[in-house]
């Protein structure tokens, strides 16, 4: 037999152990709540996308900065290298300017006034 009796639905103490609002100002108080907590929600959705915008822009400013600095060091490099062949090629001419003034000055001593 049902334990039961016709009269009283078995899932009564579930209906009377939840809350339902029974004014509207308990109802409005509820959206109100329902409302802030929705704005909440969403103001912190909000912030975790700027914080994720942020870290990603970050990230992009790493890499930008790295191949910046590893083209500086290039040029730095190319720059040294391009000295230093400037370096050796005023040595040969000014080798090749005390040459040539040697040269002149035995001509002019050979060829007699």
């Amino acid at each position: 037999m049902c334990s039961f009796s016709s009269k009283q639905p078995p899932y009564l103490p579930l209906l009377s152990s939840l809350h339902l609002p029974s004014s509207s100002k308990t109802h409005h108080h509820h959206r109100h709540h329902l409302r802030f907590n929705l704005h909440k929600r969403r103001r912190a959705q909000v912030q975790e996308e700027r914080k994720r915008k942020k870290m990603v822009l970050k990230r992009e400013m790493k890499m930008r900065n790295l191949k910046l600095y590893m083209e500086n060091q290039n040029i730095i490099e190319e720059n040294e290298k391009l000295r230093k062949k400037a370096q050796l090629l005023h040595k040969e001419n000014q080798t090749l300017l005390f040459q040539l003034q040697e040269k002149f000055s035995q001509q002019n001593k050979i060829i007699p006034i």
